[in-house]
């Protein structure tokens, strides 16, 4: 079993994952952090001197090859659905589960935040709406299961992930 947490930034993915891995008894992958250990620096600094298609390289590079480890829980970065490959290795054998949450709650918990190169010192709401609707399309295409991020605690939300996930894999094993 692998696990794809995807959704727009500041949904709750990192969180989330944090306690799904921990209640299936999975090693957690933050996708920017692991990133961010592999470059020796920061994603903005990335940004700044890669730009986005360099941060979008190494994307790729670290989605291929924690796609093909079993057992782990990976939270994903927001843009991640961007490139065609790394949806279809986002989804062979693996559940995706898409997290949403409305504009406004997305806004409150982003706003202010320097480590987000897309949307520092820009209009949040309007970033932040423009890349929901460029990406929702992809992360609706890619989910095996898709949860509201408002509904309580990471941690419940986390339990609720998990009955999902477990139900998904016990209707897969039966299946022809």
């Amino acid at each position: 079993m692998r696990i794809f947490l995807v959704g727009p930034p500041g949904v709750g993915k990192s969180t989330v994952g944090r306690h799904l891995a921990a209640k299936l008894g999975m090693p957690f992958f933050d996708l920017d952090e692991v990133i961010e250990e592999r470059a020796g620096a920061n994603i903005p600094w990335i940004f700044d001197v890669e730009g986005e298609l360099g941060f979008r390289d190494r994307e790729t590079q670290v989605v291929r090859d924690l796609a093909s480890q079993d057992s782990i829980v990976v939270a994903t970065g927001g843009g991640v659905v961007l490139r065609p490959e790394n949806r279809a290795m986002l989804s062979k054998d693996s559940t995706v589960v898409y997290l949403t949450a409305s504009l406004c709650a997305l806004v409150d918990r982003t706003s202010g935040n320097k480590k987000r190169p897309l949307l520092a010192g820009k209009d949040t709401r309007q970033v932040l709406q423009k890349l929901m609707a460029q990406r929702a399309p992809f992360y609706a295409e890619i989910a095996d299961i898709t949860v509201a991020s408002s509904g309580g605690s990471p941690k419940k939300l986390a339990g609720v992930i998990a009955e999902k996930v477990v139900a998904l894999a016990s209707n897969e094993d039966r299946s022809p």
